[in-house]
């Protein structure tokens, strides 16, 4: 089997074409150690952090050619319609969203998906991955990929297992065994010997100079049944709810939604504790693709374009004397001087600085301002909802400014609020409001009053982006305060 880009795709032959691969994407993360970009409310998967394309956009983008059927993604509830943005800006139209009710570790999200794609084809090849990791040299993807679909169909679970070139922490480890055909041991297939954790510098050191040993990419190829067996083998408490919650899950639009009283007894266990730790068809591909699972800051100053001092520069920034600093601005003028190895990253309510060594502790920082019950901690500014986005510009005491994008087509919700009064100005575009028992079309430089308690909602009838600038005033201003009557995308 060929791997091929969209732009390569020709018709096989009905007779002779092999089941297609069904690519399976997590994208359950929050990415915590890249705060202040990644948040809970949009993490990292969906922003364009190592190129000018999101990252599960990149991931979506490697799966598509005559030999991969339509992506099924594995998703948190409240991540569903930037998802199904990202599928649809990607041409994956037909692609499916499992939403998972609760967060419950890789074997639970992959058994799902197992699931769904063996109702089509018991034998079609699963190629799993995480929706956020960076290939530096994704060309040499499809050779790894026709290999491991060849090992695949064999009946195995096929890891791939990146060449590490320094000592690295952040990952896990594996150690290579036997080739699986002795008689063929040029063929580059071996089996598992064992799954390390993320090590010490020192062990992690000591392996490098060993060799044998590959970081684990969480990537994994095969055969959607073997999966199943495995998982029944070695974890059937995981496999028995997921099917349980599968049988009883809802279509909502163009998601599956998973039940969430059986999903919730799923045990939180990784597919590395629950299956390939344990089975006996564990082999690995060592593959050199440039890696990296993008975990924290300095992976983003590993992965990007220096200038003559060894800098990353994203945004709007200006250096002076500075050396292998990764600056990241989301909007506002940047300036740093004399400053070496750090990273500073600026959004528009949350500034990081920090040395690059520590990249791995922003977690921490995060943890403390959960503590502290700050929002930014989870939340952006800019807050993106499936008619378009809102964010806050500016914020008093009984008052509050924000900007409104409603996406041409789209409309919120029909509601009223009960302890605000708004103002809408339209800036750009055409806006369809409902007053109560009015309708009323309002023009660019013109507005509108919603006085308190009246039932409203705001639609973009036209072909360009709506942008309206809202006023609300009154006692309490809260997200909560909000009563839908009707709602486009099923919300409560």
């Amino acid at each position: 089997m060929t791997f091929m880009t969209a732009t390569d795709v020709t018709v096989p032959n009905p007779e002779t074409a092999l089941p297609p691969i069904t690519p399976i994407v997590l994208s359950g993360g929050t990415g915590t150690r890249l705060w202040p970009v990644s948040r809970a409310s949009h993490p990292k998967q969906f922003w364009a952090l190592a190129s000018k394309q999101t990252m599960i956009g990149e991931t979506l983008q490697r799966a598509m050619g005559e030999a991969f059927a339509p992506p099924i993604v594995v998703c948190n509830q409240a991540h569903r319609f930037l998802v199904a943005e990202q599928l649809r800006e990607n041409g994956c139209e037909n692609g499916r969203i499992i939403l998972e009710p609760a967060v419950r570790n890789t074997a639970a999200a992959i058994a799902a998906a197992a699931l769904v794609a063996a109702q089509d084809n018991p034998e079609t090849l699963l190629w799993i991955m995480a929706a956020d990791a960076a290939f530096r040299y994704p060309e040499r993807l499809p050779a790894v990929l026709e290999k491991a679909a060849k090992v695949a169909r064999e009946g195995y679970i096929v890891t791939f297992g990146m060449k590490p070139d320094v000592a690295e922490t952040g990952y896990g480890y594996i150690r290579t065994g036997a080739p699986l055909h002795p008689d063929q041991p040029d063929e580059g297939v071996y089996r598992v010997t064992q799954f390390i954790e993320k090590p010490d510098h020192l062990r992690a050191t000591e392996m490098l100079r060993e060799g044998g040993y590959l970081w684990n990419s969480g990537m994994f190829m095969a055969p959607a049944s073997v999966m199943l067996d495995e998982l029944a083998r070695h974890e059937p408490e995981v496999l028995e709810n997921v099917r349980t919650a599968l049988a009883r899950s809802q279509h909502d639009l163009t998601f599956r939604r998973l039940e969430a009283e059986s999903f919730l007894r799923c045990p939180n266990v990784s597919i590395d504790y629950a299956v390939m730790e344990r089975t006996d068809r564990a082999m690995v591909i060592p593959a050199d693709l440039g890696w990296s699972d993008v975990g924290n800051w300095n992976a983003l100053w590993e992965l990007g374009d220096k200038d003559a001092g060894g800098n990353v520069v994203v945004g709007d920034v200006v250096l002076e004397q500075s050396h292998n600093c990764y600056v990241r601005s989301e909007g506002m003028l940047t300036a740093v001087a004399g400053l070496t190895d750090i990273v500073l990253v600026v959004t528009t309510d949350a500034v990081l600085a920090i040395h690059r060594d520590y990249a791995q502790d922003v977690s921490a920082l995060v943890a403390q301002l959960k503590k502290a019950s700050r929002t930014e901690a989870e939340i952006h500014n800019r807050c993106y909802r499936p008619w378009g986005f809102y964010e806050g510009l500016i914020q008093g005491e009984r008052f509050q400014v924000k900007r409104i994008v409603v996406y041409p087509g789209q409309k919120l919700s029909l509601q009223k609020h009960f302890h605000r009064a708004e103002h809408w100005v339209v800036v750009s575009g055409t806006a369809l409001v409902t007053r109560d028992d009015e309708n009323l079309l309002i023009q660019e430089n013109e507005s509108v009053y919603l006085p308190l308690g009246c039932m409203h909602r705001l639609e973009n009838p036209g072909r360009i982006p709506l942008t309206l600038i809202e006023v609300q005033s009154g006692p309490y201003l809260g997200e909560d305060d909000i009563v839908r009557f009707e709602d486009t995308y099923g919300r409560q």
